[in-house]
């Protein structure tokens, strides 16, 4: 699947989440929606590790074949 439709949709869930929350009346259900609205955020978070990982290096940096890694 594609990385970008995925973070897409993750952020639309977040986003769904944090309003339902917002929302909601008693402490319990505002725990819940919290735990699943930790969830999402640490999910996007492996997506932007990976995304720091794999891009290193910026579009202005002058670089040789032998400095890049891969």
């Amino acid at each position: 699947m594609d990385p970008d439709k995925i973070i897409d949709a993750l952020t639309k869930e977040l986003a769904a989440e944090l309003k339902t929350m917002s929302k909601a009346k008693d402490l319990e259900t505002k725990e819940t929606h919290s735990r699943i609205i930790k969830n999402l955020c640490q999910s996007l978070g492996v997506f932007f590790d990976l995304m720091s990982d794999m891009m290193p290096y910026g579009p202005d940096d002058d670089l040789d074949n032998e400095d890049v890694p891969f």
